[in-house]
């Protein structure tokens, strides 16, 4: 059992097995313990999002439900408590509802969840992934639902949108800039997300969004470049 200390030790002793057993030798009998179920309420607060993905039939929606911690309060926040996905489609409907389930007693039993997203975002379908709208690499449709894990969490602010410091930003500005004057002049085409038809697939954001410029392939979404 951890014990966090939040004051100035001021004294100590050493316990052993003929210590008398006092408060002030057995400092767990204070302690609470953390990371219970939480109880579902009668109400709960969501949102529900479609993806429609090359590699299913139909949409699938997805449902995030939201319990309200310290209502009424400075701290009040949401916290996820369970996940449905839905579909026409019944190919999948074994496996997505034991994700479901096993999402949702994770949600359940408090603490961080954060780390779900990089989780779904891990797995990889051998039959290979797909491009989302924006040019984004979808390795897998589990990969696509920790997509939408993401964006949920982020919405309720437990995850920070991602963000280019001033010196990122620059460089992704000129970086822009480069490109625009190169297609004015070649009249190069692009693709629908947005990038140059023939860029290649970042490694770092996984956005088919990378050209050559100057010598060195530089992705025009993160700004990650590497000089031949």
């Amino acid at each position: 059992m951890t014990v966090k200390i939040d004051q100035k030790i001021i004294k100590y002793a050493v316990v052993t097995e003929s210590t008398p057993a006092t408060a002030e030798a057995t400092p767990a009998a204070s302690v609470h313990q953390l990371g219970e179920p939480l109880s579902r309420p009668d109400k709960l607060v969501g949102n529900t999002y479609k993806i429609k993905t090359p590699v299913t039939d139909h949409a699938l929606y997805i449902t995030i439900n939201d319990v309200v911690m310290n209502a009424g309060t400075p701290q009040e926040h949401r916290r996820p408590f369970e996940i449905f996905i839905n579909s026409k489609n019944m190919e999948h409907f074994q496996w997505i509802v034991a994700l479901t389930r096993v999402m949702s007693a994770v949600f359940r039993k408090g603490g961080d969840i954060t780390f779900l997203v990089e989780e779904l975002h891990s797995v990889f379908d051998p039959k290979g992934g797909y491009f989302k709208k924006g040019g984004k690499y979808i390795p897998s449709l589990v990969a696509d639902i920790g997509e939408v894990l993401k964006q949920h969490l982020t919405e309720i602010g437990m995850l920070s949108p991602p963000e280019h410091d001033a010196h990122q930003e620059n460089f992704l500005n000129a970086k822009r800039q480069e490109f625009e004057a190169q297609r004015a002049t070649s009249a190069q085409a692009t693709s629908d997300h947005g990038f140059p038809e023939g860029a290649t697939l970042c490694a770092k954001c996984s956005t088919q969004a990378v050209v050559k410029l100057d010598g060195c392939l530089t992705c025009l979404n993160c700004g990650d470049s590497k000089c031949q």
